[in-house]
């Protein structure tokens, strides 16, 4: 016996719940965006049971999402990844582990997969802001590995999320999102009037240096004993006016020049820095670890009246400066850190009259031989 129940989601889109009772095993259900959706996995799934084919087994029962993620991470990870790449992808498992980590594999449905993505839209990975796009396909991604490796290991016949039809967010057309000179005073005013203390220095950091946000909030001021296992972290070095990235995104070193308010504001904050701590921009409650700007920063954005612009986009900022000033995609990449030019590739329209200024002292040369 099948059938298809139809509601209406919070955001007003319709939504389908495919149910499948067989008899001799448990019942079943999916939800979907699309009713075609849903009819053909109540096809495919009575075919699979028909033919002894489905996952509900009784291994899939005896093993949760987390203990598949675990065996991942513990096998699989660290035979087919680098290093770098496990320290990326081991907190995006975690967070699903976090989510539906407590299914069973027997258990898991498009259905809980298709809620997760709506987290991720919505709230983010982490505490913080919704999440971009490619984001997003990349928690998917991940934990996709880890499905087709529960197939490798026999305890799924097929993953939930082969062929699940769930609707990935459409990922950027690659365009920037960097603040005009209008909007960076503006927003410079209401990060030094924030009842946040700290966010204004932050907000100078990563403007200044094209940092990433994990970057800027784990800055110490020396070399912690126990530094984050993972994820980036650096030690600020006022002597040499700089920042050493020791750990980043792409697993390399960084050095980071300081110079005009970034350098300003760390000044201050090194001649008053707490000592029940090592962090540049620490928790006020909990020292040891770092604060948390999500609320300060959006109130900060709204006060000053700029709209879509994440605390990313700081980054995007950092480098377009750096290429409406004549720098080039080398100087650029090696401000951010990018180890391809493909990835400031997007900056090179703003750059364009400092090209033309070097095609024109070129032809000047020529002409003068």
């Amino acid at each position: 016996m099948a059938r298809i129940k139809n509601r209406t989601a919070k955001d007003g889109t319709p939504r389908y719940t495919a149910e499948v009772r067989l008899k001799g095993y448990p019942p079943g259900t999916a939800t979907f965006k699309r009713k075609t959706d849903a009819t053909k996995w109540i096809q495919d799934t009575e075919s699979a049971l028909r033919e002894g084919r489905h996952f509900k087994t009784t291994v899939s029962k005896k093993h949760t999402l987390a203990d598949a993620i675990d065996r991942y991470l513990k096998d699989t990870a660290f035979t087919n990844l680098t290093p770098n790449e496990i320290r990326i992808r081991k907190p995006i498992l975690n967070w699903w582990k976090s989510q539906i980590g407590y299914c069973t594999l027997a258990d898991l449905s498009v259905s809980e997969f298709d809620e997760c993505k709506d987290t991720l839209q919505g709230i983010g990975g982490a505490k913080g802001e919704p999440l971009a796009a490619d984001t997003v396909h990349r928690y998917f991604l991940a934990i996709s590995h880890v499905l087709k490796s529960c197939v490798k290991w026999k305890l799924l016949a097929k993953s939930p999320l082969k062929d699940s039809g769930i609707e990935m967010p459409t990922k950027p057309d690659g365009k920037v999102r960097f603040l005009d000179d209008d909007e960076l005073s503006r927003l410079s005013i209401a990060c030094k009037q924030s009842r946040n203390k700290q966010l204004y220095s932050a907000f100078m950091v990563a403007v200044s240096t094209a940092m990433r946000l994990s970057e800027t909030r784990y800055l110490y001021w020396r070399k912690p004993t126990n530094p984050p296992e993972f994820g980036a972290w650096g030690v600020v070095n006022l002597t040499d006016k700089c920042i050493i990235l020791e750990t980043t995104k792409n697993g390399d070193s960084r050095r980071v020049f300081l110079s005009g308010v970034a350098l300003e504001e760390l000044t201050k904050l090194s001649k008053v820095r707490r000592l029940d701590t090592n962090l540049v921009f620490p928790s006020p409650t909990l020292p040891q670890q770092p604060i948390d700007f999500t609320s300060a920063w959006t109130t900060a954005r709204k006060n000053a009246g700029v709209t879509d612009f994440r605390w990313h986009d700081n980054r995007h900022t950092a480098a377009s400066y750096i290429a409406m000033d004549g720098g080039s995609l080398l100087d650029i990449a090696a401000v951010t850190g990018h180890k391809s030019l493909v990835m400031v590739q997007r900056y090179a329209h703003l750059s364009e009259s400092h090209v033309s200024k070097v095609v024109e002292s070129m032809n000047k040369r020529i002409k003068g031989s």
